[in-house]
């Protein structure tokens, strides 16, 4: 039953039910409606999705480095946060990747994060110094997809070894002989 027939459905009932009565008929129906409430997690093609846009189009691994970890893929690419470690939740890290961090060499893959003040209440001109270009702007569901992949692969997930490079991968790769067995 969906989230939205259920409420409607709770609702109805409510109406029916006498004051006294209502307080144990909604803890009743929130204990139903909890489980399907919960976020899912996201598919497996939406995670492939997500990696490719970490991979490719939005060229994150040159600066946080393929496995995420900060170790940079070019030498001229600024110093970056080890995603593994990381401690922003989801709505901040969709926020950074929308966004940017100014003052840093992170950069807004929203295509229009200053021009009308929905980050951080600034516009181009309240930067201090002009944010770096990105490699590509980004949609909103494309920084979605690419957040679903960071919190199922990536964030949380400590150092990188072995047998989390094989996961990461899907398979072991050329990468993953670097780490011991």
């Amino acid at each position: 039953m969906s989230m939205a027939l259920q409420l409607t459905a709770v609702a109805i009932v409510l109406l029916a039910i006498p004051a006294n009565g209502a307080r144990l008929f909604l803890s009743a129906a929130a204990a139903v409606a909890a489980p399907t409430a919960q976020a899912q997690a996201p598919d497996k093609a939406d995670v492939a999705e997500g990696m490719r846009l970490y991979l490719q189009k939005g060229d994150c691994q040159a600066c946080h480095g393929w496995a995420a970890d900060g170790r940079k893929m070019d030498s001229q690419m600024p110093d970056s946060a080890n995603l593994r470690e990381t401690r922003l939740d989801r709505a901040r890290l969709i926020s950074t990747i929308k966004c940017g961090r100014p003052g840093t060499g992170m950069p807004a893959f929203d295509k229009f994060a200053y021009s009308d003040g929905r980050c951080y209440g600034m516009k181009q001109a309240d930067l201090k110094s002009p944010m770096p270009d990105p490699p590509a702007t980004l949609q909103p569901r494309e920084i979605e997809l690419l957040t679903d992949f960071l919190f199922q692969k990536v964030v949380g997930k400590g150092p990188m070894d072995r047998a989390k490079c094989i996961e990461y991968w899907g398979s072991e790769v050329e990468a993953c002989r670097e780490f011991p067995k």
